[in-house]
Protein backbone atom coordinates (compact mmCIF):
# COMPACT_ATOMS: atom_id res chain seq x y z
CA UNK A 1 0.00 0.00 0.00
CA UNK A 2 1.36 3.53 -1.28
CA UNK A 3 2.39 5.70 1.79
CA UNK A 4 -0.29 8.49 1.19
CA UNK A 5 -2.98 5.89 1.58
CA UNK A 6 -2.16 4.32 4.56
CA UNK A 7 -4.28 5.32 7.51
CA UNK A 8 -3.17 8.46 9.61
CA UNK A 9 -0.71 9.28 7.42
CA UNK A 10 -0.38 12.59 5.06
CA UNK A 11 -0.92 12.95 1.32
CA UNK A 12 1.87 13.82 -0.57
CA UNK A 13 2.52 17.65 -1.62
CA UNK A 14 1.42 16.67 -5.46
CA UNK A 15 -1.50 14.89 -4.07
CA UNK A 16 -2.71 18.32 -2.09
CA UNK A 17 -1.47 20.40 -5.29
CA UNK A 18 -3.58 18.57 -7.28
CA UNK A 19 -6.79 18.42 -4.91
CA UNK A 20 -6.24 22.05 -4.64
CA UNK A 21 -6.22 22.66 -8.42
CA UNK A 22 -9.34 20.31 -8.43
CA UNK A 23 -11.25 22.76 -6.00
CA UNK A 24 -9.70 26.09 -7.81
CA UNK A 25 -11.71 24.67 -11.16
CA UNK A 26 -14.90 23.21 -9.12
CA UNK A 27 -15.46 26.88 -7.81
CA UNK A 28 -14.75 29.00 -11.07
CA UNK A 29 -17.58 26.81 -12.08
CA UNK A 30 -20.27 29.02 -12.98
CA UNK A 31 -23.26 26.15 -11.53
CA UNK A 32 -22.12 25.35 -8.29
CA UNK A 33 -24.00 26.40 -4.87
CA UNK A 34 -23.15 28.61 -2.32
CA UNK A 35 -23.21 25.95 0.60
CA UNK A 36 -20.69 23.23 -1.93
CA UNK A 37 -18.70 26.50 -2.62
CA UNK A 38 -18.13 27.49 0.90
CA UNK A 39 -17.20 23.94 1.64
CA UNK A 40 -14.82 24.13 -1.06
CA UNK A 41 -13.89 27.14 0.23
CA UNK A 42 -12.52 26.15 3.54
CA UNK A 43 -11.25 22.87 2.39
CA UNK A 44 -9.13 25.14 -0.18
CA UNK A 45 -7.96 27.08 2.89
CA UNK A 46 -7.16 24.16 5.00
CA UNK A 47 -4.95 22.49 2.58
CA UNK A 48 -3.00 25.55 1.06
CA UNK A 49 -2.43 26.52 4.77
CA UNK A 50 -0.65 22.73 5.15
CA UNK A 51 0.74 22.89 2.31
CA UNK A 52 2.53 26.16 2.83
CA UNK A 53 3.50 24.32 6.28
CA UNK A 54 5.11 21.45 4.46
CA UNK A 55 6.79 23.67 2.20
CA UNK A 56 8.84 26.03 5.05
CA UNK A 57 9.80 23.13 7.29
CA UNK A 58 11.67 21.49 3.85
CA UNK A 59 12.93 24.51 3.62
CA UNK A 60 14.36 24.21 7.16
CA UNK A 61 15.35 21.08 6.66
CA UNK A 62 17.50 22.27 3.23
CA UNK A 63 19.02 25.52 5.71
CA UNK A 64 20.11 22.62 7.86
CA UNK A 65 21.43 19.74 5.76
CA UNK A 66 23.84 22.77 4.11
CA UNK A 67 24.41 24.08 7.17
CA UNK A 68 25.91 20.77 8.59
CA UNK A 69 27.64 19.67 5.21
CA UNK A 70 29.47 23.01 6.16
CA UNK A 71 28.09 24.55 2.12
CA UNK A 72 27.56 28.34 1.59
CA UNK A 73 24.37 28.76 2.07
CA UNK A 74 22.84 31.46 0.12
CA UNK A 75 19.23 32.33 0.95
CA UNK A 76 17.39 34.12 -1.85
CA UNK A 77 13.76 34.79 -1.66
CA UNK A 78 11.36 32.21 -4.02
CA UNK A 79 8.77 34.88 -4.04
CA UNK A 80 10.26 37.63 -5.83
Amino acid sequence: MPKSEAAGSTPALAEELARLEEIVRKLEADDIELDSALVLFEEGVARLRAARERLAAAELKVQSVLEEAGGDLRLTDLDG
